[in-house]
């Protein structure tokens, strides 16, 4: 059993970034991390009890089935450990339910915090497995926790394999958010059970491309690596912004979209080479024009994730090595 508690362990602060799956063909193998966070502050008290500001601000402070408290609690319980509650204030940047990676945040700030306040000594493939398990997949919660771009896959039940890669080059981004909600359950159903072989190998070929861009600092691969058949044409009819913003591929300062996540946001990858803001005015120019409404946030890759918090790197530590 552990120790009393001491002063290093009574508080613990986490920023988590959002995070872009998919990235087209990359289907539940690669995702970005975007620099909008969710950060929250914890530490212990004699009851639970949420505070919430920014963004979605009431959802994030409602206790009935909270995300982050019931994951903390669930971590906790499996590994025989006590409960200690939280007093929990949280500053959200993250839209939620909208393929932004608000979810895979949410259940890894639990169990960042089930970690610290449970004394758990787990690595990070250990925390990304266990996000990855409860996801379902482990593309947004690998690139929450390790940020940059990242390549996963689970190794078994709670452990996933990570490869994380530092992006070349300056890769300006618009994530283009709508109004409507769309759940990823609703998104999966829309897919087919089976795919052609010439599908398979056009998205196996497209996602190489697609890492070699990032890695060559090779923006104009963009416009054919972005190219997706396993999911992005059956969710287009859920997602109507998609099809209207790949129409700018090849814009003046638009590299190309792909749905963020399971979507209904899309992620537009914009060229260094022009203004963010022009490009940003040539995109909301369109919208009108299709008559489509959306909220556009020009953001960047985000180089840390939350293993980088302040707290959490003072306390434990990553591996040296990689």
């Amino acid at each position: 059993m552990p120790s009393r508690p001491t002063s290093l362990d009574r508080s613990l602060r986490l920023a988590l970034p959002a995070t872009s799956a998919n990235l087209g063909p990359a289907f539940d193998a690669a995702a970005l991390a975007l620099d909008f966070h969710l950060r929250l502050r914890a530490e212990r008290a004699p009851d639970f009890f949420v505070t919430a500001e920014g963004r979605d601000a009431q959802v994030c402070a409602r206790m009935e089935n909270h995300l982050i408290v019931t994951t903390y609690c669930e971590v906790l319980e499996s590994e025989n450990r006590k409960i200690a509650p939280l007093r929990i204030h949280i500053e959200n940047e993250i839209p939620i339910g909208r393929g932004c990676g608000s979810s895979a945040a949410a259940r890894l700030a639990g169990i960042a915090l089930a970690v610290h306040f449970g004394h758990l000594r787990w690595k990070n493939d250990r925390i990304v497995g266990e996000a990855s398990m409860r996801e379902h997949h482990p593309d947004n919660a690998s690139a929450c926790w390790m940020g940059a771009l990242t390549v996963a896959r689970m190794a078994n039940q709670v452990q996933a394999q990570v490869v994380e890669v530092k992006p070349k080059g300056k890769w300006p981004l618009l994530l283009v958010v709508p109004d409507v909600l769309l759940s990823t359950e609703q998104a999966r159903r829309v897919l087919p059970l089976q795919y052609s072989r010439a599908d398979a190998v056009t998205n196996i070929q497209n996602s190489m491309l697609l890492l070699a861009a990032f890695t060559q600092d090779r923006p104009d691969l963009l416009s054919s690596a972005l190219e997706d058949r396993i999911h992005q044409p059956y969710r287009a009819p859920l997602c109507p912004l998609l099809p209207a913003l790949k129409e700018l591929t090849g814009d003046s300062g638009i590299l190309g979209a792909a749905l963020s996540g399971a979507g209904p946001s899309v992620l537009v990858f914009l060229d260094a080479k022009v203004p963010s803001k022009k490009a940003k005015q040539r995109v909301a120019a369109h919208l009108t024009k299709r008559r489509l409404t959306a909220e556009l946030i020009l953001t960047e890759i985000a180089l840390h994730g939350g293993r980088d918090g302040a707290d959490w790197k003072k306390h434990h530590p990553p591996p040296a090595t990689r």
